[in-house]
């Protein structure tokens, strides 16, 4: 029942990160946002994460964690409640930011109290189960919430469920634990605020630079120019500070060591390839016309793939601490199947049905390879280093994710303009084809009863639409095909060490009996 009521706890900090993500469409129409700047809000929730992180393991070993655990859940309480009146777009920005911070201090306070409950043998890998499990896993499970509040009611009531779900969390902490503890607070000593400050401002550049890149056209525009001189600057002081102070915020010494590279990089193209499901999840309803609750049934498959795959991969770190090769060739083999299932498969009109195994496969890719890649990370750093492995491997899946966002966003302006002019090419007056389509859908139009001046006007409409769906499923196919050939050259590379590792741990074998 603690297990439970700690896991509770924590989802009620995530529940907050995944359910603005579903709340897209309140942001622009109420706030008056783009697309970009809401992109941009979510990262600035990771920011805010990112920044408090390692903070955090300083502030929970120096306060009481039911006093602490109180004034965090109060300011997150507060923060949902802003969010229900807030109608300036910069100010949401900074709530956002201050809600990372909320979600970081409860999340990681909770999993130091899960792993009180861990042998410890396990205790390294079990709370990266929790805590990428459940980020994996919250967007789907808080979207069957908010598509349901949706179809009833105004989306801002989505933050009365998540202000009662801190509520909740702050009763469970109140009444279950201990005003005071017999340890003895760790002092703060000088944590470093200042390489915070540096570490935001390079963070939150770096995030303008890259989302708003597009729609500003790069260097050509100042702003862009101007961001991208903040973040370099301010990587370059930040690196340099936590390189020279005594107690740095990371241990930059970590990167030094080639097997933390080889992680962030993995981890890197994981997640690049990982958000195709977003994709996927566009098809459905831009396309497919399907409702968000379909959608989000459509995501318990992938969230049973996520749930029945990341056991059997924590099994198999506990029994086959070597076996990190193996979890890549799987994981990638699923990662080649699903989205060569996807490009093969992809039509205008498409059943439930058909997607289910796919995007079954998708989450079992995700399952298989997010905690070993992790603790493979954690693992590389020194023991010395501490908690250096875990904020370095946060660090990498946000540049991956902004990467991610704004290569496939780049991807489908590229593709659908290449498809839309190769169609048009074909559209002329004298094309047969064409002519026989405007015809059947100025027929359509004249049965229903409009004029045949309004129906020729909504038969080039009808026809366009008809070109923009096709261009779209086009595009989806090019970037699906493009993820199989990146996933199969990853795949027979992990395959090739696996055997060779093998081969060599049975040569060593043979040696030792001799």
């Amino acid at each position: 029942m603690v297990r439970i009521l700690l896991v509770f706890v924590t989802l009620s900090a995530v529940f907050q990160f995944g359910a603005f993500a579903l709340s897209q469409n309140f942001v622009i129409s109420y706030l008056g946002a783009q697309q970009e700047d809401v992109t941009f809000a979510i990262q600035m929730t990771y920011v805010g994460i990112l920044v408090m992180l390692p903070v955090q393991f300083r502030f929970q070993r120096y306060f009481e964690p039911r006093n602490y655990m109180i004034v965090i859940l109060s300011c997150g309480i507060a923060l949902a409640a802003a969010c229900l009146f807030v109608q300036d777009l910069v100010l949401f920005f900074v709530i956002r930011f201050l809600q990372g911070l909320v979600v970081c201090g409860i999340a990681s306070c909770m999993f130091v109290h899960v792993s009180a409950y861990l042998k410890t043998e396990h205790r390294q890998v079990i709370p990266s189960v929790l805590l990428y499990g459940s980020v994996l896993a919250n967007t789907v499970i808080i979207g069957m919430v908010a598509s349901n509040v949706s179809l009833t009611a105004d989306f801002q009531q989505l933050y009365y469920y998540i202000i009662l779900f801190l509520l909740i969390s702050l009763v469970i902490i109140m009444t279950g634990f201990k005003s005071r503890t017999d340890r003895h607070p760790y002092p703060l000593w000088q944590i470093d605020w200042v390489g915070a400050v540096f570490f935001v401002t390079a963070a939150v550049a770096f995030a303008y630079t890259i989302i708003y890149g597009s729609k500003f056209y790069w260097l050509t525009d100042h702003r862009i120019r101007l961001s991208i001189l903040i973040t370099v600057v301010s990587v370059f002081l930040y690196i340099l500070r936590e390189y020279s102070i005594k107690r740095p915020l990371i241990q930059v010494r970590t990167l030094l060591n080639p097997k933390i590279w080889l992680g962030l990089l993995l981890l890197a193209v994981y997640y690049g390839m990982k958000e195709s499901i977003n994709l996927l999840f566009g098809y459905t309803g831009v396309v497919l016309q399907w409702s968000p609750a379909q959608t989000m049934e459509l995501g318990l498959f992938n969230l049973a793939g996520i749930i029945l795959f990341m056991i059997l991969s924590t099994a198999l770190l506990f029994r086959k601490p070597g076996f990190f090769p193996g979890f890549l060739f799987i994981g990638f083999a699923l990662l080649l199947v699903y989205h060569l299932w996807v490009y093969l498969l992809i039509t205008p009109d498409l059943a439930f049905e058909d997607l289910i195994v796919p995007i079954f496969l998708q989450g079992a890719a995700s399952g298989m390879m997010l905690v070993p890649i992790v603790v493979f990370i954690i693992r590389a750093a020194t023991p010395a280093a501490g908690y250096t492995g875990l904020v370095i491997g946060a660090y990498a899946r946000f540049t991956a994710l902004l990467n991610a966002s704004a290569g496939f966003y780049n991807l489908q302006l590229y593709y659908n303009q290449i498809y839309k002019e190769s169609f048009l090419i074909h559209i002329t007056g004298t094309d047969q084809q064409t002519a026989e389509r405007l015809d059947s859908f100025k027929q359509l139009y004249l049965s229903k009863g409009y004029v045949p001046e309004q129906a020729a006007v909504l038969a080039n409409g009808a026809l366009s639409r008809l070109i923009g769906t096709q261009a779209q499923l086009l595009t989806v196919r090019a970037v699906f095909m493009q993820l199989s050939i990146i996933a199969g050259s990853i795949m027979i590379i992990a395959g090739i060490v696996w055997i060779l590792a093998s081969v060599l741990k049975k040569s060593n074998a043979v040696a030792q009996i001799n």
